[in-house]
């Protein structure tokens, strides 16, 4: 069997017919489209011959928009209109956007339910979101490609952080369908350059990808074999990247210079200097930041490469703990690992390049353009799902999904569908069953995190499955099936095994869950798993109190002639023991295990105490359904 059929049924495009297709990476910094020509994928450039196009766009009065170079023209002389890193702000509340302060837009909160509404940005040319930004930079590209191949395009492949959450690819996909691109795939960058290097190279084992953008981190632990690209692992930040690494060169040229609060074009015309200062201290010792302000203030400063090192540290320390994190998950040693493979143009900062090559103890490799590469993966990908496929060119490529998946169940739990880090595309099912006699609906809540409590986690959507048949608790059959598409996009789907009754929805998740929640989710879910797991189960012991007692009070209510005035005084007796020990197991200011022993003992002696009631009711059924037949009958 081939390892993979990229091309739909039907789509296998014939020999004279080659199907137009892109890769682009859309970044933070800069943005590129690449596609595969006569075997071979390469970056499409513009009219001038550059292959790089600013990812900035500004708004005019008159409603029109500059694009990249014309654009970024503008930064320092009308910065509120100038949106420069806008992949920031994608699927981002205004709470989640670092160093606000800094920034010179009038942002206007999404205002969302929850307060998860993605940030917008008052312009000119009206109030903007992100995804109307990044559809221009979008479109742009595709203009771009469309021109230099004389056709238009079946679709394109756009990648995105690995660490992206299901916000942020929601929004990048929304974007560019909005640019008039049909989306074949969003691919995660670590995965577009292993592909890159993967197949450029020949190359098999475990590999680390090290992706330092202009606005986010990602890390990638990555198998390579026979043809197959399986994550392992991944982590990162999708709020840390050269960016920071430029305000962090802002703040020590204001604080040298002993500059006052500044304006918007003062803060925007240093922030262009400190990104100069930067790139020129990749290769130089040091430089000299010179900027004649508008207040009429200048400022000279000198800043030496061990300075900025120096300043820069416990940034390069954030992406070191994210490897380490990474490589815990993905169950590797720095002595498993074949290679590290650099990509982003912030990895071109030697403090970098040292710390990753003191790190795994090896020369990171960069032999292909470390902007370029993400794109030129992409463009392979994107080729091979148009239905492009040349001999040989059966390939795997298995993503993972970067947080648990699950749905809550009584006493407000967590039961996880699919684990983190689990391959994508990726379904997995799983029964549940109702909890009361005669129910007829089930709420499903779909719940993202690693925690064991609901509270904990983070709520991804809601729906409920109605017109089950009316039957006794726990006769019911309700199949709930979970769906990770290649895109890390969800859909749920809940069925009835005797009705065929069903529901179903595709999560489209509310913008806003910050990088620091995600990764709050999984520092505390390490932090927390003794105390979680005997919440759970004390959780699970509460659950099991209710059932028993509200099977006990059914059976009372229809057999308790079986039971003499003393018999029925001791059950009562028992089930109020069963309650008290209930309303003492939410006492918090109890140790939550002696909670749970207390309240499972007394389920136990009410279970003790109705087994003879229970034989007594069974003896009943049995004779019921004898009645009147003969043994050849039975």
């Amino acid at each position: 069997m081939a390892l993979l059929q990229i091309s739909e049924p039907g789509m296998s495009t014939a020999p004279h017919q080659h199907r137009l297709a892109v890769g682009i990476d859309l970044g933070t910094t800069n943005s590129l489209v690449a596609t595969v020509r006569s075997g071979s994928p390469e970056v499409l450039s513009d009219e001038n011959g550059r292959s790089l196009l600013p990812s900035i766009v500004r708004y005019l009065p008159n409603g029109h928009a500059n694009i990249g170079y014309k654009a970024h023209a503008h930064r320092t002389t009308d910065p509120k209109n100038t949106i420069v890193s806008v992949k920031r702000f994608m699927g981002r509340g205004l709470k989640d956007i670092a160093h606000v302060e800094n920034l010179p837009y009038d942002f206007v909160d999404g205002g969302r339910e929850g307060g998860h509404g993605m940030v917008q940005i008052r312009t000119v040319a009206g109030v903007k979101s992100p995804v109307e930004v990044s559809a221009q930079i979008l479109a742009t590209l595709r203009q771009r490609a469309e021109d230099s191949l004389g056709d238009e395009l079946v679709g394109a492949v756009i990648t995105v952080p690995a660490y992206f959450d299901d916000a942020q690819r929601q929004a990048t996909k929304d974007a560019a369908q909005l640019a008039g691109l049909n989306v074949l795939r969003l691919l995660s960058e670590p995965t577009a350059a292993a592909i890159a290097y993967g197949l450029d190279h020949a190359k098999e084992g475990v590999y680390a990808v090290y992706d330092l953008g202009g606005g986010t981190f990602d890390i990638s632990i990555l198998k390579l074999s026979k043809g197959v690209f399986e994550v392992l692992s991944t982590g990162g930040d999708s709020a840390l990247g050269g960016d920071d690494f430029d305000q962090r060169l802002f703040c020590y040229i204001t604080e040298q210079a002993k500059l006052a609060p500044l304006s918007e074009e003062d803060t925007a015309t240093l922030m262009v200097k400190a990104r100069q200062a930067k790139e020129l201290l990749s290769t130089n010792d040091e430089t000299t930041v010179e900027a004649i302000l508008k207040s009429g203030e200048i400022v000279q400063v000198t800043v030496s490469a061990e300075t900025f090192t120096e300043i820069t540290k416990h940034l390069v320390v954030k992406t070191m703990n994210a490897i380490r994190k990474a490589m815990r998950d993905a169950n590797v040693s720095v002595e498993d690992v074949d290679g590290v493979v650099m990509v982003g143009g912030a990895t071109r900062m030697p403090q970098v390049r040292r710390a990753v090559s003191e790190f795994f103890k090896t020369i990171p490799h960069a032999n292909i353009d470390p902007d370029r590469v993400v794109a030129l993966g992409a463009a392979i990908q994107a080729n091979l799902l148009a239905g492009n496929r040349a001999p040989g060119d059966d390939w795997l490529l298995l993503d993972v999904t970067p947080l648990s998946l699950g749905i809550e169940t009584m006493g407000g739990l967590v039961e996880k569908i699919i684990p983190r880090n689990s391959t994508i595309p990726v379904a997995r099912a799983q029964e549940f069953t109702t909890f009361k006699d005669g129910q007829t609906a089930m709420a499903i809540h779909v719940v993202q995190g690693e925690r064991e409590l609901v509270s904990d986690s983070r709520s991804l959507a809601r729906f409920e499955l109605r017109g089950i048949p009316p039957m006794a608790a726990g006769a019911a059959r309700i199949r709930v099936t979970y769906q990770v598409d290649a895109d890390g996009l969800l859909s749920v789907s809940a069925r009835e095994a005797r009705s065929g009754v069903e529901a179903s929805i595709t999560v489209k998740p509310s913008y806003g869950l910050g990088d620091d929640e995600i990764a709050r989710m999984l520092q505390e879910s390490y932090t927390s798993a003794q105390g979680d797991m005997q919440m759970r189960a004390l959780r699970e012991e509460q659950v099991e109190a209710e059932r028993i007692l509200l099977a006990t009070q059914s059976a009372l209510g229809e057999d308790k002639d079986l039971l003499s005035g003393e018999e029925q005084g001791a059950i009562a007796k028992l089930m109020d023991d069963v309650r008290e020990a209930v309303a003492r197991s939410n006492d918090q200011s109890q140790d939550t295990g002696a909670r749970q022993d207390v309240l499972h003992n007394a389920v136990q002696a009410l279970a003790r105490g109705t087994e003879e009631f229970a034989a007594r009711r069974m003896d009943k059924s049995v004779r019921k359904a004898l009645a009147g037949k003969s043994l050849d009958q039975v």
